[in-house]
């Protein structure tokens, strides 16, 4: 039998970031009026604050760097499974779950009695049957290629201290729901917006990526300057909760955010393949930004930059996921070349797994940020073009 839930305003909220976009995340968040950091969970790819509802979809719908957010539903302690079902079974499931839905646990335990995996999951599924009547159908979750994946239920004991999540995006935030038009190795839509962010850009001056391949960066750097939320256009996870609230949701989206600068900076975007630009230039007009960025096929060493400063900002093929074994060393070297005869005075903010490669520019460039790209580590290496 259900009981009526105890539901106070706010509840922890986490939002999940890749490694080294804490600090983008973060200023999002607070840029919303979140109040990040206030003693919860915050940890490599974690920032926690409070929060009601609203802010849950909130997050959801304008957040550009996050990866997924997840709610907080119950936290406390436990150092025995029995205890672990009972006080599982006294939070507020139905206000997330339909009886015997299909569901996906993540589990994660350390320093604690309980430290099995699988047995933990299992006692969970077992205490969301006593609340709810029946047990939920549990499934595997392929997060790469699911675009309506089971509810995510994420169990965390650390140093036996249970905290239970409830995941409120459904499929990936980077899934804005424009780029259905890919090429060799795209960029995830969250790291093109956080490394926009991190190149300093100033949502004004002229913005060129010389690689564009589907597009992403132009398209993200598009929505940015625009102002358009990046989540407006996608379901979620939290549409299916019982406790949705689509009044909330519907003056969300109609939330005027403030005005654009106008006139809006010029964009463009160029890549050699002729393939990649008909990808990039469907992906834009999906996303609604097709007419606020200059797309054309060349190579870097036909580019026509303005001759107003702005930024650079690309991702240059780097040898890792192509299946081509060309030596990429000739084309860094005219990469720079190119970049220093026409781009003179510009920032420049480039993607690589390979310094040596950056080096061979003869541009001048910091250590790098390190962040991840299709599960390797990369940097982001800044600079300015001489």
């Amino acid at each position: 039998m259900t009981k009526k839930r105890k539901n106070p305003e706010l509840q922890k909220i986490f939002v999940v970031c890749a490694p080294g976009l804490e600090p983008y995340t973060k200023r999002e968040i607070e840029d919303l009026g979140f109040p990040a950091g206030e003693g919860l969970m915050e940890e490599t790819g974690v920032i926690g604050f409070s929060g009601s509802l609203r802010n849950i979809y909130r997050a959801n719908l304008n957040l550009r760097t996050a990866t997924r957010v997840l709610a907080g539903i119950g936290t406390f302690p436990v150092q025995a499974f029995p205890a672990l079902r009972q006080k599982a079974s006294h939070l507020a499931w139905e206000e997330y779950l339909q009886p015997g839905q299909p569901i996906a646990i993540r589990v994660a335990c350390h320093h604690s009695r309980l430290y099995h995996s699988g047995a933990v999951a299992e006692y969970v599924t077992k205490a969301m049957a006593d609340r709810l009547g029946k047990e939920p159908l549990v499934q595997n979750l392929n997060e790469e290629s699911s675009l309506e994946p089971p509810q995510l239920i994420g169990v965390r004991i650390v140093e036996n201290i249970c905290t239970i999540s409830i995941d409120s995006s459904g499929a990936l935030l980077h899934r804005r729901g424009y780029r259905l038009a890919t090429t060799k190795a795209p960029i995830r839509e969250t790291l093109a917006a956080g490394i926009l962010m991190a190149s300093g850009w100033d949502r004004k001056s002229p913005l060129l990526d010389p690689f564009c391949g589907s597009g992403t960066i132009a398209i993200e750097a598009a929505l940015m300057a625009q102002k358009k939320k990046p989540g407006q256009r996608r379901h979620f996870a939290f549409m299916e909760w019982p406790n949705y609230a689509p009044e909330i949701w519907e003056e969300l989206l109609q939330e005027k955010t403030s005005t654009p600068d106008f006139p809006l900076p010029p964009i463009f975007a160029s890549d050699r393949d002729a393939g990649a630009i008909q990808a990039a230039t469907e992906n834009a007009e999906r996303a609604g930004v097709a007419q606020g960025i200059t797309f054309s096929c060349r190579s870097i060493s036909a580019i026509e930059p303005p001759s107003k400063t702005g930024w650079v900002v690309t991702n240059p093929p780097y040898g890792i996921r192509l299946k081509s074994n060309r030596d990429l060393r000739g084309l860094y070297r005219q990469m720079g070349e190119i970049l220093r005869k026409n781009c003179r005075g510009w920032k420049i903010n480039m993607l690589s797994a390979n310094p040596a490669f950056v080096r061979l520019t003869a541009i001048a460039f910091d250590q790098g940020i390190p962040v991840f790209h299709g599960g390797r580590k990369v940097r982001l290496f800044r600079g300015e073009i001489p």
